[in-house]
Order: C-alpha cells, then structure tokens, then sequence
C-alpha cells in the first residue's frame, strides 16, 4: 500500500536527517570514531578546537577560585565575614544591569566579541582582587567580576550555533555543561590541595592564574574560525515567526527593542521557565550544608559528600544522557526534567518527617534525592539553553539573550535571602516553594514549542 505523498516526502525527510545515510536515504556503515563519539554522547567537534580549549582553560581557572573567594578575602582583608558577604552582593547587585549592555554589544558586534570582551573584563576584575585592601573595594572588584560573567552568558550561548553541526545544538551544550563541570572540579581540587599545603597565602598565587586563564580565553575565543560561520536552516523558506540562530559572529545585526521582548510571550514563558531552574540550581551552594547539618544534624561530612555526587554525575553522565534526550523535542526534556526535580525535593524533605531515623537513613534519602537533583538538572540546561538561542529572533537577538540571562542574575541574588528566609521559618518550605515552581514550570513547557526540525528529531516524533 503506498503512502500519501504527504507522509512519503516527510518520510523522505526523516531519513536523509539522520546520521549514516546518503542523499537517497540508504544507510551507511558509520565510521568507527564517528560511533564512538556518537555513543560517548559527543558532538562533532570538527573545526571547534580553539572554542573548546577556551571554555575548558575558562573553567579551570574559574574552578581555582570557586570556593576560595570568601577564605582569600577574610586572609587579606581581616574584615569580618558579614562585612565581606555584604560587600559581594552589593557588588553582584550593581552588577545586574550588565545583561542589557550586553544586549547592545551583541546586537552590534555579535558573539564573539562580546564573549571575548567579557574575558578581558572578567581578568581586570580578579587584578583588582591583588590589591583589594577595603570593603569597597571588595565590591567594586566583584562589580567588575560579575559584569564580565553576565556579559559571558549573555552572548556565549550564541556561539553555540557557530560551532554546530545542524541539529547537535543540545548535544554542544550538554558537552559544554560536562566539560565546565571537570574544569572546575579539577581547579577546586588544586587550589584545596594547594591550600592544605600552603595554608591561605598561595591564594594570592590562584588569583594571578585565574587573571591569567581568562585572557587566554579571550585571546582562543577572538581568533577562532567557526567552521560553520553559516547557520543552515533545516527547511526553507522558513515561516516568519520561526528564529533561528544569528548568521555570523563577526556580522553586525539590526538593533531590535526591549518592546519586541516584551511582546514576545512565548520566550518569557521561558525565561519564567529558566527562574523556576535557577532557583533550583541554587540549593547546592545556598541550602543544602545548612539543612543538612544545622536541620537534620546528619553529619558534617554528607554535604561535601552530596557535592561530590552531583559534580561527579553532571561531569560524566552529561553527553550521554543528552544525546538520549535529544531524540525528543526540548520542551519535553524541560518537563521530564522538572517533574524530576519536583521528585527530588520531596525526598529532600522526607528526613524532616522521621526526627529520630537513623542517620543512614537520612543520608540515604539525600543521595537519592541528589541524583534525581542532578538527573534533572541535566534534562533541563541543554534543552533551557537550546531553546533560547532557538527562540530568540535570527537577527538583533541580543534583547533576548539579556532577558534570559537576567533570569539567572535575579534567580541568584534572591535565592539566598528567599530560600533562608523560608528554612528559618519552617524547614519543609523551601522544598515546598521548589517542588511547586518545578510542577507549575513542567505544566507550562508545552508553549515552549520550538521551530521544528526533521532533520533533528528520528521518526517517534516526525516533523509536521
């Protein structure tokens, strides 16, 4: 029985999509390495050498500082920890308008100037931490610090597209979440080591690297070549309404307006998406150690052991796991994975129902509760990250990019003060409000709907 040329041409389309087949749809044997790194869960990642060294040297510099800041600044400083604390946020809070310079920048010069340039920002500012003497000084260092990271996101997410193969922009972001997760992971562990030896003094040493690993970065990210400068899109003539990523880095856009966002309701659904994870993502480094040993007394040690198994577990599962998740469309990666975390809280509140359980119980429950955290938070970043870039218009997408990159800036100032405040008051309501922003979140993706692309997506899921 034939099918109607509808269902043949789509059929058509599927299979020239995936990998392995010719132009007439015959499939081919693979290439060892090419299924190799299909399995390891790998992009292509031909052309994109000097684009991976800088995010893996970035890391690694980022990660020698990451929990060391508050111990190099009580060392140099002798100011009290509450004055050092209220110094940093009021340095991240002047720090929040950076996102819509970056808007601007990027609109103009695209991504790989704005990223390169928040490097050389980034550097400037951990200089400053050499001479830092004073409270304002603290925060006008971390003033500089955090602009430079918020300028980062708002334009690095852009360059994804640059370094993509047509349909691997999950699988590029999920590689890229692995692999700042490794870089970071192996400075902690040398600036901890460095410190056992040498005591807080050869912090000053991390600093100078630190400095010095992002002008690396923005000297790799500036003189990089995409091998696909091009974005292609999969289907053409593309409807109006369905963006894609910008055409080039080096190629000035249109200026859009902060109006054209504001009528956008559908990517600030995501950004309102992307709120509801930030404040997730904030329990490891705000919640967890506090609940852990002053809440449920179940030993000092658990935290740091927690820490270690999302570190670990995001590090390695990552490309794996999104390259499963990538057969599926985004937004059904996003709810699978907030229907996860809203699991994972649940049993990060189940210790408080049991005062007198052995603490094996409890320590059970958490890493439980920690893996499904971590499960989730690998379903979501990828397809969060794809969508905002797929989302946002093809030219003058800085706008955009800012609004989402604000979510993650405001998620991070209020988390601390939100999430505290509600465990001072009754312990089970931080997983409460967590858990009920991750269902409401899950119910609201399936306006999440990105361009499709049958080239992306195998036959379970065929293109309209």
């Amino acid at each position: 029985m034939s099918l109607p040329a509808g269902r043949r041409s789509t059929r058509r389309r599927i299979v020239r999509g995936l990998p392995g087949s010719d132009r007439h749809g015959a499939r081919q044997a693979p290439a060892p390495h090419r299924d190799l790194r299909s399995r390891a869960g790998l992009p292509d990642l031909t052309g994109a050498g000097r684009f991976v060294t800088a995010h893996a040297v970035d890391s690694l510099g980022t990660g020698l500082l990451f929990a060391f800041t508050v111990v190099y600044l009580a060392h140099t400083t002798r100011l009290p920890l509450a004055d050092i604390g209220a110094a940093l946020t009021l340095g991240n809070l002047l720090a929040l308008p950076a996102p819509a310079l970056g808007a601007i920048l990027l609109d103009r010069h695209g991504p790989k100037v704005v990223v390169a340039t928040a490097n050389l920002v980034c550097a400037a500012g951990f200089t400053l931490f050499l001479v830092i003497r004073s409270a304002w000084q603290i925060s006008l260092a971390y003033l500089v610090v955090q602009a430079g990271i918020n300028l980062y996101w708002t334009a690095a997410r852009m360059l994804v597209p640059l370094a993509a193969a047509p349909g691997e922009e999950r699988l590029w972001f999920g590689f890229i979440s692995s692999l700042r997760n490794i870089g970071i992971g192996a400075g902690a562990a040398v600036s901890a080591v460095a410190l056992a030896l040498f005591g807080p003094g050869s912090l000053h040493v991390f600093i100078a690297a630190n400095a010095g690993t992002f002008l690396c970065a923005a000297v790799l990210f500036l003189t990089w070549k995409p091998a696909r400068s091009t974005w292609k899109p999969a289907r053409s003539p593309s409807p109006p309404d369905v963006p894609g990523p910008p055409k080039d880095a080096a190629t000035p856009v249109r200026r859009s307006s902060w109006a054209s966002v504001l009528r956008d309701g559908r990517y600030l659904l995501l950004v309102a998406a992307n709120l509801a994870f930030v404040l997730a993502q904030m329990v490891p480094p705000v919640l967890l150690a506090v609940y852990v040993t002053d809440i449920l007394r179940a030993g000092t040690w658990l935290p740091g052991a927690l820490l270690v198994v999302n570190t670990a577990a995001v590090a390695t599962l990552t490309p794996a796991l999104t390259r499963r998740s990538a057969r599926h469309r985004p937004q059904r990666a996003i709810a699978a994975g907030f229907l996860v975390a809203a699991f994972s809280f649940a049993l990060f509140a189940a210790p408080l129902a049991w005062h007198r359980a052995p603490t094996w119980i409890a320590a059970t429950l958490l890493v439980t509760a920690m893996l499904l955290f971590t499960l989730s938070e690998i379903l979501n970043s990828p397809a969060l990250n794809e969508l905002s870039v797929t989302l946002a218009p093809a030219q003058a997408g800085g706008r955009h990019q800012a609004a989402f990159q604000l979510s993650w800036s405001v998620g991070g100032a209020a988390a601390p003060v939100v999430l505290t405040s509600l465990l001072g008051r009754e312990p089970l309501l931080p997983w409460l409000l967590l858990a009920v922003l991750s269902l409401t979140a899950a119910l609201l993706t399936r306006a999440l709907t990105a361009p499709a692309r049958p080239d992306t997506y195998g036959p379970e899921e065929p293109a309209p």
